[in-house]
């Protein structure tokens, strides 16, 4: 089997993600690595052991050698790299989310079929397994008609004011509600139908970020369940986990319960604080990374390698994106939004 090249574009917290899967993957080849910061390059070349580096993306874009590229740089940078990885004839891995309006999206599909490359979203929710396991309670029917969804996916303030340089061009609802919006759409199989959601810019505002705090946010979907949404910005920044992420599931017949991010299997305190440290997103047994995260970019590469088509596609990401769109339009003008289909 041809071992795949690899550029990666963002050599930020994600993308040392990526460099690790692709750099200890036996199917790829990490060529070069890219950031604004040349210095950062660098360095990220040298751990993860990249061929070559440049603060110049369209370097990675222009090298024979590199077939597919990851892309992992802020929300609102998405399009136009993403455009021009597609039109370079590269297969793309993005971040969430996919772009930030739908008609961004929509170009960037229409870039993927006239190209004919392989364009995937990381919504690496699909490989995670508490909601795997949910997935499978709602298609055997055991939680019997599905009634009501809870999801909470919050951050400490930390991510907002330190975290991220640039969280004034994005928002909770584009970091953390496009997941949810991905979680909730795979989880049941509906579509959602019509949003409701409220938000208040108080806090990071007084801070001198130009962002909303949280969202809260109604869904219905087309097979008549409600899911309840949370994705806030200002959690205090000594809770025990940088973010929160629970799950509630309740049908006719049965309710299940999600806890990712407090889970207590195990807890650790020490002089730095209180912490519930992974067990499932990314965790190093013997020098691999394992977990949810990295699954979903062995997918990526899987299908590169065998020329198949993504479990989540731009199809997703133009969807989420429409949904968080629709949140923002909400929360501003205080009405619901009822959606319409944006696939042909």
């Amino acid at each position: 089997m041809d071992i795949t090249g690899i550029g990666i574009i963002g050599c930020g917290i994600w993308g040392a993600i990526h460099a690790q899967t692709f750099s200890s993957s036996p199917f790829t080849q990490l060529v070069s690595v890219c950031d604004q910061d040349k210095g950062r390059a660098e360095q990220f070349s040298l751990k993860y052991d990249a061929k070559g580096f440049t603060s110049n993306y369209k370097e990675i874009l222009s090298n024979p050698e590199i077939s597919a590229v990851s892309i992992a740089t802020p929300d609102h940078t998405h399009t136009q790299i993403v455009m021009d990885a597609l039109n370079a004839g590269k297969h793309v891995l993005v971040e969430k989310p996919l772009a930030t309006t739908v008609d961004e999206c929509k170009q960037i599909l229409a870039a993927r079929d006239a190209s004919g490359t392989i364009l995937m979203v990381d919504f690496h929710n699909h490989w995670n397994i508490p909601f795997m396991q949910v997935k499978e309670m709602i298609n055997t029917g055991e939680l019997g008609d599905l009634q009501m969804i809870n999801v909470r996916l919050n951050d400490t303030i930390y991510v907002p004011t330190k975290m991220l340089s640039w969280a004034s061009k994005s928002s909770p609802a584009h970091f953390l509600g496009s997941h949810v919006v991905d979680l909730i759409r795979w989880i049941t199989g509906d579509e959602i139908i019509r949003v409701y959601s409220v938000s208040r810019s108080v806090v990071l505002k007084q801070k001198g970020i130009d962002t909303p705090d949280f969202y809260q946010t109604i869904l219905e979907l087309s097979g008549g369940a409600t899911a309840y949404v949370e994705n806030c910005w200002i959690v205090a920044e000594n809770s025990p986990n940088v973010f929160e992420f629970k799950g509630d599931f309740i049908g006719s017949k049965g309710s299940t319960f999600v806890n990712i991010s407090h889970h207590r299997m195990i807890e650790k305190y020490t002089e730095e604080g209180a912490g519930f440290p992974d067990v499932t997103g990314v965790v190093d047994r013997y020098g691999k990374a394992l977990g949810l995260c990295t699954a979903s970019i062995e997918h990526f590469i899987d299908c590169v390698q065998h020329n198949i088509k993504p479990m989540v596609s731009g199809e997703d990401g133009l969807i989420a994106t429409q949904v968080v769109q629709a949140m923002e339009e909400s929360a501003r003008t205080g009405l619901p939004v009822n959606l319409q289909p944006v696939i042909d």
